[in-house]
């Protein structure tokens, strides 16, 4: 297939109108954003917006072009499917559609690493989700290395465009189509602005193994001697939190590749939630959220227009939208060294994990693959349980292709690098939600620090008769009842049933893997029950 005219498409959609607003800065897009309405400037400077009736993405309405490249290799248990026709049509629509409206473009970069790079314009006819893009892609100017060989991506945006299910192949009026043999993107019918984001980490994802390159949904900081420690895990774990370490610079906050180089941040900024955001809990985040430029989605604001993070009546997935560079402690190119730990963070709702056990490299491809957190008991009348969640390779909804595809890859990093994996549970110890408590963040980050620095390297482990993991006998600064989630129950036998209910999630979830999956790796169920 010829090499796709991503220049004559941006101009052609350009010069179709009204205006153009061509790679402006934050104080162009926020005058701009605050004259379209419905954007306000905090009492701090920060540019609030509210996205509507989505206020987080939209899965389902997600679909990868059907063709000779992508017909065999995307998981498509997990991707919609669209023919390439009806993309053809989709865009045509959206192009008719935004002709004769202002749009403002950005020209960026993914990828901090030159060799694995990406050229993404993105063309909107909103001012504050260009703002947004801006603060979260690489802008030219971030004195990262630019390639003459990044792979060409176009993003078009149209969030006001009402998509047809029977005309343009999709479930219903909003849609985010990816074609991956051209590096194309739309997304229409929605104004939640994550999907711009993800949909470059999608297409990375995809294109990611060809160059021997692990993609990963973690954040990344820098050790003493550059190397780099990653940190996996779902909404809610602690992942933004763990990583924002004045002692370890970032390298980036959600999204990353591993080379046989090292690692690399695909982005220039940070999407951090704000829920209960506070400036004693996480400083670093709430400095960012008070500075001319951030964007905040669907934080509430007081009559002073000062946020109230804690107010959730919008969403709980209120978020900040922030350059990287505003952090006190980033590292130099926002690349690191090979890892020397993997970190998996989970939220246990059901006080069954402990908080930090260490894993061989085979259980390390499991809970891989599993992406285990769980949720709290939510409102709806009658959940009155922890609801398990499971996420494969801790980002399932942006991993194109079959989650073995970077079990393996990670499988062989860790080979080559001897990096140490560890498991740390940052939710609740001595009963289930409602019942036992969270486990203190003192006791997590001391936890974390000790696994970080080596200091666990010769310390007396016990063998977990049911994840078949080693956990941790002592660590300094933490109370050793801590450490074994069993002690810290009333009622032992309660923790043992609850043990086997997780067990056996764990085992049914691991199913849909196939028999090419080491579920050996895993948890017994033979051994809960006993």
């Amino acid at each position: 297939m010829p090499a796709f005219d991503h220049q004559g498409l941006r101009a052609k959609i350009a010069g179709a109108a009204v205006s153009l607003s061509d790679n402006a800065i934050a104080p162009a897009l926020v005058a701009a954003a605050i004259g379209q309405g419905g954007a306000t400037l905090t009492a701090h400077g920060a540019l609030s917006v509210e996205t509507g009736a989505f206020t987080g993405r939209s899965p389902k309405d997600k679909f990868i072009v059907r063709d000779g490249l992508t017909a065999d290799r995307v998981w498509w248990d997990n991707s919609g499917a669209m023919a390439p026709a009806q993309f053809d049509v989709l865009l045509n629509d959206i192009e008719r559609h935004l002709a004769g409206q202002a749009l403002f473009r950005q020209d960026l970069l993914a990828g901090a690493d030159p060799d694995n790079q990406y050229d993404v314009t993105v063309l909107t006819p909103s001012a504050w989700h260009a703002l947004f893009i801006r603060n979260l892609l690489i802008r030219r100017d971030d004195g990262i290395a630019i390639s003459d060989r990044a792979m060409p991506v176009t993003i078009v945006h149209a969030p006001l465009f009402q998509a047809d299910p029977a005309r343009h192949g999709c479930r219903s009026e909003t849609v985010i189509a990816l074609d991956m043999s051209r590096n194309l993107v739309v997304i229409a019918g929605t104004r939640y602005a994550g999907e711009i984001k993800k949909s470059v980490f999608s297409l990375f994802n995809f294109h990611a193994p060809d160059q021997d390159v692990l993609p990963m949904h973690c954040s990344a900081n820098l050790g003493p001697e550059g190397e780099a420690a990653l940190f996996f895990g779902l909404s809610g774990t602690g992942k933004t939190t763990l990583s924002n370490d004045p002692n370890r610079p970032l390298i980036g906050d959600d999204e990353h590749g591993w080379s046989a180089k090292g690692v690399f941040n695909l982005e220039g900024g940070c999407y951090a939630k704000t829920v209960n955001l506070s400036a004693k809990a996480e400083p670093e985040i709430h400095a960012a959220t008070r500075r001319f430029g951030t964007v905040l989605e669907n934080v509430v604001l007081d009559a002073g227009n000062v946020p109230m993070f804690e107010d959730v009546s919008l969403t709980e997935n209120t978020r900040a939208a922030y350059p990287i560079h505003v952090l006190p402690s980033i590292a130099k190119g926002s690349v690191g060294g090979t890892p020397k730990t993997v970190v998996f963070l989970t939220a246990d709702a059901f006080g069954v994990l402990p908080p930090l056990a260490r894993l061989s490299p085979d259980q390390a491809v499991y809970h891989f693959l599993s992406g285990y957190t769980a949720k709290v008991a939510g409102t709806e009348r009658g959940v009155t349980e922890p609801q398990a969640t499971f996420s494969a390779c801790f980002g399932a909804p942006f991993m194109p292709l079959h989650p073995t595809v970077y079990g393996a890859m990670l499988a062989q990093r860790l080979e080559q690098s001897g990096a140490q994996a560890w498991l740390l549970n940052t939710g609740w110890i001595g009963g289930a939600y409602g019942t036992g408590k969270r486990i203190d963040i003192a006791s997590t980050r001391r936890l974390l620090s000790a696994a970080l620095d080596g200091e666990l390297d010769g310390v007396d482990m016990r063998f977990d008769p049911l994840f078949g993991f080693e956990v941790p006998m002592s660590v300094p600064g933490v109370d050793e009842r801590l450490l074994d989630p069993r002690q810290c129950w009333a009622d032992g036998d309660a923790y043992d049933v609850q043990a086997t209910k997780l067990v056996a999630l764990f085992r049914k979830n691991f199913e849909k893997f196939g028999p090419e999956a080491n579920a050996d790796a895993g948890p017994k169920l033979q051994m809960a029950a006993e």
